[in-house]
């Protein structure tokens, strides 16, 4: 079957940024599928697209469905045919709407017996008489937020269409799309090229539109604009900050990308450089340039839309837009340095946090005794955590975090190192309690790192565990989708610091901390807050390859420390690797399903002097050694060392299993087999429920 390639291209005004890569994908994936769903024969695609098109081009498109076979079953012979053989109505009927005789049906035998069937063989239909059906069904279950309409016309889409092409190999494919009929002729660059573009065949439309002065394929685009921005960096003597957001952004702006390199007043570097960057990234997509120590320097760069004739001209622009946002940020951070966070921080008591929960001058109260009880655990200084404690909302109040909110926490850092209220502190301390006020956040967002520091690590764990409780409390609980107070991140956030940071705190006392400086008349449960924390942790340690078995098997201890509870994990997962494991689990699974049937309390002795039969006699010899063996490494938590000689306990559990009978009639003796098992069992479930490992 001949094969040519297929392009499709969908003109528009510029398309949403932000949504651009979503709808190019969309509008290839929805073709693409579309014909092979029709059985069309199909070969790989390019989703390629600019800010003014959307396109796909698929390689070795089948010029015809194969052959359409069908088959339709009938009535059944006793109902097709009467008594005399002669066909029924129901059986005219159905050759009818098959559109042949009734002798020309086959027939087929099924459980029920012999039925008439119509079998049928047609030839596939050609792709170009296809393709109308398929964009429209793309174009129809494209994902548009805020469809557009335009002109005098029902027609709505993320933008006005202009132009539409459609090559099969090197013939047009007739089609329209929002009343555009489809040729050969593209468009170039708006200012560049301003002119059709003819593309002669589908595999050549991406270096015709190159001759456009467009880089239609989007990859290609980025790594040309990574380049050029690079390069003007490394001319300014230092390296380009680009981030993977900023660079999408911009690659759905440009058709053809050239770097401008600006510079705005060195003045304007006093000012926090997050603040400069957001606003270089956020309002103006700009690139900024840092030096080796990875700090701001007064350079730039702009990625322009066009090779300019007069590039001073564009560099101005840029420099022109730059100025009045950082002269913004400069007096908002001169005034907020004036007031100082003692001053912010009485305006918390005017802010609310949460109708039930009082204001945030409340939750600062609550989150410094917090992590003075924090600090105080760990053996950390619990004054220098009480003061960081009641500064880290403070920078709320500040007109830089007023204008820029993603510097929360940012901002409190800054005003840390220059506030007058922290002038008797010592410079160490200063820098702590500043570096706190900014990692409290930590981690800001998924994959992000927890509080370097461990006065950070102490505010962080402080400012989760009352956000977490007073969620619960005041009835926000997530629901759904819904999680107004973000409890699910507050949740794995506490959990990561706690493991990631080594802090082997009792995590249901701190709970019960948390729920105990709650406003009067509030409560929560600190076991189900415990359980919502652990839930978040099944995702977590699955990404680390620690399977659900593994994490049931720990968590059914319900050890008071996430480090512990990471420890045991670890230790058991290096158990589930030996060859002993599975089988001890399953006798470990038996003995809980028989302890659980025992009616009344198991003794708790083992009298030596009631073992009958060898088997247990053994067990009993190698259980003793073993518990002898292991006190210490438990005490210690050396939970790979206790699952290790614990492993070595197969072969006489096999034996006694095999050769004992547990529940023996002689009521002493079997409580005496009882107590053994129940001995065994507890040993492992210091460590972990090992059932759990046996299905």
């Amino acid at each position: 079957m001949s094969t040519q390639s297929l392009l499709i291209e969908l003109g528009t005004e510029e398309l949403p940024v932000k949504a651009l890569p979503e709808l190019a994908a969309a509008f290839a994936n929805g073709i693409a599928e579309g014909l092979a769903k029709r059985g069309v024969g199909i070969g790989p695609f390019r989703t390629l697209y600019s800010p003014r098109r959307l396109a796909v081009l698929i390689e070795r498109v089948a010029a015809e469905q194969p052959e359409q076979r069908s088959e339709v079953l009938g009535p059944y012979l006793n109902i097709g045919l009467d008594a005399n053989g002669a066909p029924t109505k129901a059986l005219e009927g159905f050759a009818a709407k098959a559109g042949v005789e009734w002798t020309a049906l086959e027939r087929s035998t099924d459980g029920k017996g012999e039925r008439f069937v119509h079998r049928a063989v047609k030839p596939g239909a050609r792709t170009i008489d296809l393709l109308q059906s398929v964009l429209d069904e793309a174009l129809k279950a494209m994902p548009i937020p805020k469809p557009m309409r335009w002109g005098a016309h029902a027609h709505a889409f993320a933008r006005p269409a202009l132009w539409l092409v459609a090559l099969y190999g090197a013939d047009v494919v007739p089609l329209v799309a929002f009343g555009k009929a489809s040729d050969r002729m593209s468009r170039g660059h708006r200012f560049m090229h301003d002119k059709s573009v003819w593309v002669s065949e589908a595999d050549a439309y991406v270096e015709a539109l190159r001759g456009g002065k467009v880089l239609v394929d989007a990859e290609e685009r980025r790594t040309a604009i990574r380049a050029e921005v690079e390069g003007s960096a490394a001319q300014a003597g230092g390296s380009a900050r680009i981030t993977d957001d900023n660079l999408e952004q911009v690659n759905g702006l440009v058709e053809w990308p050239k770097a401008v390199l600006c510079s705005f007043e060195r003045a304007f570097l006093r000012v926090p450089q997050e603040a400069l960057i957001s606003t270089m990234e956020a309002n103006q997509k700009f690139f900024p340039v840092l030096d080796a120590q990875g700090r701001l320097t007064e350079k730039f760069i702009g990625i322009a839309n066009i090779v300019s004739t007069n590039e001073d001209e564009v560099r101005k622009g840029y420099e022109r837009v730059i100025r009045p946002r950082f002269a913004d940020a400069a007096f908002f951070f001169d005034e907020d340095l004036k007031q100082g966070l003692s001053v912010m921080n009485e305006g918390l008591a005017t802010v609310t946090y949460q109708q039930k929960l009082g204001s945030y001058a409340d939750k600062v109260a609550r989150i410094a005794a917090l992590a003075r009880a924090i600090a105080t655990a760990l053996g950390d200084d619990a004054d220098l955590a009480h003061v960081a404690g009641l500064l880290c909302k403070a920078d709320l109040q500040s007109r830089m975090v007023n204008e820029f909110p993603e510097l929360q926490g940012i901002a409190g850092r800054y005003y840390a190192e220059h506030d007058a209220a922290l002038a008797d502190v010592a410079a160490a301390q200063r820098s702590a309690i500043a570096q706190a006020l900014d990692e409290v956040y930590a981690p800001r967002f998924s994959g992000d790192a927890i509080a370097a520091s461990r006065l950070g690590q102490v505010l962080a764990l402080a400012e989760r565990l009352d956000t977490l409780a007073g969620g619960f409390a005041a009835g926000l609980k997530p629901s759904g989708n819904k999680d107004p107070f973000a409890l699910r991140r507050n949740a794995l956030g506490l959990a990561r610091t706690l493991i990631e940071g080594g802090l082997d705190l009792n995590l249901l006392g701190l709970l019960e901390a948390a729920k105990a400086a709650l406003p009067s008349g509030l409560s929560v449960d600190a076991n189900e807050l415990y359980d919502f924390i652990l839930d978040r942790l099944r995702s977590y340690f699955e990404e680390r390859g620690i399977g659900a078995a593994l994490f049931d098997a720990v968590a059914a201890t319900r050890p008071v420390s996430l480090a512990d509870f990471a420890e045991r994990l670890e230790a058991i997962k290096r158990f589930a690797e030996l060859p002993e494991a599975a089988a001890l689990a399953a006798a470990n699974k038996r003995i809980r399903n028989i302890l659980k049937k025992v009616e009344g309390a198991v003794p708790e002795a083992i009298d030596a002097a009631r073992l009958v039969e060898p088997a247990e006699k053994a067990l009993h010899a190698a259980l003793s050694a073993a518990l002898s063996d292991t006190d210490a490494t438990l005490a210690q938590r050396d939970y790979v060392a206790v699952l290790s000689r614990l492993a070595e306990l197969r072969a006489p559990v096999d034996a006694f299993f095999d050769g004992v009978m547990v529940m023996a009639d002689e009521p002493a003796v079997r409580d005496n087999r009882l107590a053994l098992l129940k001995a065994l069992a507890d040993r492992f479930a210091a460590v972990a429920a090992i059932e759990q490992l046996a299905g």
